[in-house]
């Protein structure tokens, strides 16, 4: 089984393989580097995940679909509080289990809308990347038609939808990491092309509707200073006394 914690790999060679290894002592001595090496390459995990892949399998990634039809690397759901229980069976990678602080990159390209629990989500993504490990996003803008023409979609976006996994990082519970707002870009429709030629502001094209098609964000984790976890437990009201009250 493939397990990853924290920075640290472990491997634990299926029988077959570890029987193979064992025999390669009696091989020829040009034989054994590039049998090692070939069966450490199949058990290298990659650094990057691309959630809710679907038609986008990305070979250089692990891929996680909680829809086996499209044959991702993982079946799971990225909102499962369990998520980090579960062991996995990959095709390419055999039976493996989610660590936290495996991956140095997550990518989810239109699949955050589709999330009913999405604090749950973003809380598995912040704990399953590194430390300085980035989230990048695209989702459709809540002004788009494309936010709300798929039935599917139980959430739409603004500018200001990733404030509560960032400054507010305390209302969410979150004691240890948080996120960063690094690059927010916005690709506009035909409409907003064309006010923007025509040197309309982007904040006054930002609020017109049908202007603005999708948003893209990149976050960024990180720890908490210990300033901010002391800010953390006084807004959630951990450091009131009880009184009584006097008679």
């Amino acid at each position: 089984m493939l397990t990853h914690s924290g920075n640290q790999r472990q491997t634990e060679a299926p029988n077959d393989d570890l029987v193979t290894y064992r025999l390669s002592g009696q091989r020829r001595a040009e034989n054994i580097l590039q049998d090692t090496l070939n069966w450490s390459e199949k058990l290298q995990l990659p650094t990057i995940a691309i959630v809710g892949s679907g038609k986008m399998f990305n070979p250089m990634a692990l891929n996680i679909d909680n829809a086996g039809t499209w044959n991702p690397d993982v079946i799971a759901d990225i909102a499962d509080p369990d998520l980090f229980a579960h062991e996995f069976q990959s095709d390419r990678f055999g039976t493996l289990q989610l660590r936290r602080g495996w991956f140095d990159t997550i990518v989810a390209s239109h699949v955050l809308e589709h999330i009913p629990d999405l604090v749950r989500a973003m809380t598995n993504c912040l704990d399953l990347l590194a430390h300085a490990g980035s989230f990048h996003i695209t989702v459709p803008y809540d002004l788009s038609y494309g936010a709300w023409q798929d039935p599917t979609h139980v959430h739409a976006f603004n500018e200001r939808s990733w404030l509560y996994y960032c400054e507010w990082y305390w209302y969410l519970g979150w004691t240890e990491a948080r996120f960063d707002l690094i690059q927010q870009t916005f690709r506009y429709s035909p409409l907003g092309d064309t006010l923007a030629q025509r040197g309309v502001t982007k904040d006054e094209i930002l609020r017109t509707p049908r202007a603005v098609d999708e948003m893209s964000v990149v976050l960024r984790k990180r720890s908490l200073t210990d300033a901010e976890k002391i800010y953390g437990q006084e807004m959630r009201g951990q450091n009131r006394q009880s009184t009584k009250p006097s008679k």
